[in-house]
């Protein structure tokens, strides 16, 4: 089995075309293990309750409950299984391989029916338009192990950066997570005050849970491998509701841009990839987006805002160079 080796502070080369079967085949699979973690976990608000975490071998659920104990799912991108195991030490795995969503979609269920876990799910894909119900869906079936290496070892860079830029903010602020719904890593700073009711709307999507998703004043900032629409792996940093000058602020590095059609900033995957420190590049556009979003729309950033240098001392923790 061949894996991606890189070099200290090196990040891997993502390129939509290169992956996009294996993106769209995957990102259905995904949703089915989401699925399943919506219907185990009790509600957290702003939907916190169904995302996925990225781990050492490539995404998982965490410890959901059923019966008397817990069991959790994996996405292996390393020795390519989706693995389950339950605190009464029992464990099934599936391949990951070239397979269709319908046939996935049943030997997941199979295997969870072995392990006497009864997880029924709504069985269509949100989010996504046109979208076919898993149990039926022969179309896609596609997986490249390589390529599928290379996204999560990004992801992992990701996660740390964004795992250091949470760190700076004392304020309400979500996990670094996974939605499956758009296939997106993500971190949402808060405010604390109130949004007005948003009007937006997604394919299978209740519209209450978007109007609650974004019922506080948001700063939010992910990854994004894209689409068929927009073919381009992008980080982007969005706020709600944004000032009027929001998108009119100056960002960092050079190459991120302010998307009047998308509505958030923009930086494009291969300008981190192929800086000369992607880490600071990234750290660059998420501080920069951030404080655009923080001053236009007048954050108590005090009140929101740490600095870290006295505490890394204090504890001993990881420090930033």
């Amino acid at each position: 089995m061949q894996h991606t080796v890189l070099t200290s502070g090196q990040w891997p080369v993502i390129k939509f075309e290169d992956w996009k079967d294996t993106l769209a085949t995957v990102h259905l699979w995904t949703q089915i293990v989401g699925k399943i973690r919506l219907r185990t976990m009790p509600w957290l608000n702003h939907s916190w309750h169904v995302t996925l975490y990225v781990n050492p071998y490539g995404l998982g659920t965490g410890s959901m409950p059923y019966q008397d104990g817990i069991f959790q799912i994996d996405f292996d991108f390393v020795h390519h299984q989706l693995v389950i195991v339950t605190s009464n030490g029992d464990r099934e795995a599936l391949g990951l391989r070239p397979r269709t969503v319908a046939d996935f979609y049943a030997t997941l269920f199979e295997k969870l029916q072995s392990l006497n876990i009864d997880v029924p799910i709504y069985p269509v894909p949100s989010e996504i338009p046109g979208a076919i119900p898993f149990n039926e869906d022969e179309l896609h079936q596609s997986y490249d192990q390589h390529q599928m290496e290379n996204f999560w070892l990004a992801l992992v860079r990701m996660h740390n950066v964004l795992t250091r830029f949470r760190a700076r903010f004392t304020g309400k602020c979500s996990p670094v997570h996974f939605f499956w719904g758009a296939f997106d890593l993500a971190v949402t700073r808060f405010s604390g005050r109130d949004a007005p009711e948003h009007t937006g709307a997604a394919p299978n999507m209740p519209t209450i849970v978007m109007q609650e998703a974004y019922s506080k004043e948001v700063s939010s900032c992910g990854f994004w491998p894209g689409n068929e629409q927009y073919p381009q792996a992008c980080f982007y940093s969005y706020a709600y509701p944004a000032a009027p000058d929001f998108g009119t602020q100056p960002v960092q590095p050079a190459g991120a841009f302010y998307s009047q059609e998308m509505g958030e900033f923009m930086l494009p995957y291969d300008i981190v990839q192929q800086a000369d420190n992607p880490d600071e590049a990234l750290m660059a556009f998420l501080q920069s987006t951030y404080e655009a979003a923080a001053n236009t729309s007048r954050w108590d950033r005090k009140a929101l805002e740490c600095d870290l240098s006295r505490y890394e001392e204090a504890y001993g923790c990881y420090k930033e160079v």
